[in-house]
């Protein structure tokens, strides 16, 4: 085999295998997300609230009622599960459901219908007026 064959076949064998590396390693992160049914929501998300611990965070009480503080803007509204979606209500074009999905300490709400992605964390609700 010639030292120009050989040096081919190691770059397709080094590339193949850097191949299923990250493959390997997207497999793995998919796998660490999970989608929450509606039952693993209200437990998760009952009297705690959502935050990126910067611009908003939504409180979720035990009765309902959803405040929102985001960018120095407060909001009062409903949250309620609707088979397996988190759905708010905090104005009229602002109202959606989403899918929630958790990675360790990390939850995503993905929009089922209009409205943008969520992403934060779980924590103790605050009560106070700060955002």
């Amino acid at each position: 085999m010639s030292n120009l064959t050989a040096t081919c076949l190691i770059a397709a064998l080094a590339t193949g295998v850097g191949s299923f590396v990250a493959l390997d390693a997207s497999f793995a992160a998919a796998e660490t997300l999970r989608t929450l049914t509606g039952a693993q929501i209200r437990t998760a998300f009952t009297g705690r609230q959502l935050t990126d611990e910067v611009h908003y965070r939504f409180v979720y009480e035990s009765d309902g009622t959803l405040r929102s503080y985001s960018m120095g803007v407060k909001q009062v509204g409903k949250w309620r599960i609707e088979k397996d979606d988190l759905c708010l209500f905090l104005q009229e074009a602002e109202d959606s459901c989403y899918r929630v999905s958790q990675s360790g300490k990390r939850f995503e709400l993905t929009p089922t219908g209009l409205g943008g992605p969520l992403d934060g964390i779980l924590e103790p609700a605050f009560h106070g007026e700060g955002g």
